[in-house]
């Protein structure tokens, strides 16, 4: 979700309220993605590499993560997602994961979406904690290094149990990855639009749905019949 503090500029704004917007920007996506059928929805909400910024963005970017908690978990709890967060966490205040922690409880039985929440996450923070906890395994005996495999590094990683990312969608005009789920998208189709995330809308959801369904998905392989083609 990028653009914010870009977009409020050139508003004359603070980059504080382009994040705001940004999150304001959220709820209609949400709803337009539970009217497609999307079962699970991923945010990059606050990279590990976030508390690089200034100590003035970081507390309002915090700030409106707990506001973000407090007005809309009722509401997600309400039309069936299930809350589910990601990251290391140990940097976030107490208040703040005990209100994380809080919202995946009160939602965890829900099926209708799953929405997960990147928060002081990074994609190479994610396989590094995979890695240890398979070392582990191996130090206790309970897993021989011979049977690492790519299944078993797979379920090492905090999105387990979830389906490899379809669809990657990067807002703001940059085109790259920015250290996010990069074990997960290895297959995904990625999207880039130069649209700020305040100003993403659902017309620009659609059309970034409209652009993954008229592309063709061969993971590496061939169409059938297309064996002779280059």
């Amino acid at each position: 979700m990028d653009g914010n503090g870009r977009w409020a500029r050139a508003r004359g704004l603070p980059v504080a309220a382009g994040h705001k917007a940004g999150v304001e920007a959220i709820r209609g996506l949400l709803d337009a993605s539970l009217d497609a059928g999307i079962e699970v929805v991923t945010l990059y909400a606050f990279s590990s590499e976030n508390w690089r910024r200034s100590r003035t963005e970081v507390r309002a970017l915090l700030a409106l993560f707990m506001r973000y908690l407090r007005n809309e978990v009722s509401d997600l709890n309400g039309k069936g997602v299930r809350i589910r967060f990601i990251g290391a966490r140990e940097r976030f205040s107490q208040r703040l994961r005990t209100m994380m922690a809080d919202a995946e409880q009160d939602t965890v039985n829900n099926r209708k979406m799953t929405l997960v929440i990147a928060a002081d996450y990074g994609g190479r923070w994610d396989v590094a904690a995979a890695a240890r906890t398979l070392a582990k395994q191996v130090a206790a005996g309970e897993l021989l290094a011979d049977d690492i495999d790519e299944a078993r590094v797979a379920k090492a990683l905090t999105l387990a149990d979830l389906p490899p990312v379809d669809l990657m969608v990067r807002t703001g005009g940059d085109c790259r990855i920015s250290n996010f789920l990069i074990w997960q998208i290895a297959y995904a189709e990625l999207y880039f639009t130069d649209c700020f995330w305040p100003d993403f809308t659902v017309e620009e959801l659609n059309k970034a749905l409209a652009a993954f369904g008229g592309r063709e998905r061969r993971f590496g392989g061939r169409p059938a019949g297309a064996e002779n083609n280059n």
